[in-house]
């Protein structure tokens, strides 16, 4: 029983680094503080599980939902140019609460907050992922594929660039950047991962409801990034790792589950205090946070 329990977390775990390795992205290494984040996971969970509902198989639904969640990414920064910094993270928020009422109130598409249940668990060439422990190998796959190809972004002539203009934008554009399409690029591919991971949250839980797109949720990814570092993407894997099972002894410890949910974002809270106390560049960040 234990072991399908650690199984269990492990697969939140992955499903975390590939959400909290794009965010780092677009915070981390762009300096867009993008607070609508889980929107592009909402929108690609949603996207995938109507899809799979409808009998589409996994390797469609998956890409479909990255797709979609990066179309929103690059609408989304077409005003980048002309909003900035706190500016930039009122619009994204924004953007998020739309999101949400759109999932709770398009009822004929979304089911309003009844959700959709009944998700399938995919099949991909011929193998069956209905059993936890085929899953978490399926997306252990997926979180290692996408750590590596945001990780090549990250290193390669286009991810220093991303650094430039974070650092220091005017100097970027005298060198003759386009600073606005590196920066729809970057925000486009960070939506494509959550989308990814959205779906695969999707296949993991089998049931959805708007509940997803809370702002709220959005808190334990934005402490990941703050505490993993700024600009480093080995950092964040780290930290999600932790933050996934720091919680997780208080459903051992006799704390009624009606009250693990609010503990669990006291500890994410008081940690990232700490950190930005005593380590205000994080575990292995670049830079110190603005």
């Amino acid at each position: 029983m234990f072991l399908a329990y650690l199984i269990s977390i492990l697969i939140l775990a992955a499903i975390g680094i590939i959400l909290a390795v794009s965010l780092q992205l677009t915070v981390g290494f762009t300096g867009l503080l993008n607070l609508g984040h889980l929107a592009f996971y909402a929108i690609g969970a949603y996207t995938s599980a109507l899809l799979a509902l409808a009998g589409y198989p996994f390797w469609f639904c998956i890409l479909t939902a990255g797709v979609l969640a990066m179309f929103f990414g690059f609408l989304i920064s077409l005003p980048i140019n002309k909003i900035k910094k706190d500016y930039l993270a009122l619009a994204t928020m924004g953007f998020s609460f739309v999101v949400y009422a759109v999932l709770l109130n398009w009822t004929d598409l979304t089911n309003g907050p009844l959700g959709l249940a009944g998700i399938p668990r995919p099949q991909l060439f011929g193998f069956d992922f209905s059993q936890n422990s085929n899953f978490l190998l399926l997306v252990a796959i997926i979180a290692l594929a996408s750590y590596l190809i945001i990780k090549l972004i990250t290193i390669s002539p286009f991810g220093r660039v991303l650094e430039s203009i974070r650092d220091n934008e005017l100097a970027a554009k005298i060198l003759g950047k386009n600073t606005f399409k590196m920066k729809m690029c970057a925000m486009g591919a960070s939506a494509f991962f959550a989308g990814v991971a959205g779906s695969l949250y999707a296949y993991y839980i089998t049931y959805l409801d708007p509940s997803s797109a809370d702002i709220m949720q959005l808190i334990p990814f934005l402490a990941i990034v703050i505490i993993g570092g700024l600009g480093s993407l080995e950092g964040t894997v780290v930290a999600a790792i932790v933050l996934t099972f720091l919680p997780e002894p208080l459903r051992f410890i006799g704390f009624p589950s009606s009250i693990i949910g609010a503990a669990r974002q006291v500890i994410y809270a008081l940690f990232l205090l700490l950190i930005l106390i005593f380590k205000p560049k994080g575990f292995y960040g670049k830079v110190k946070l603005e």
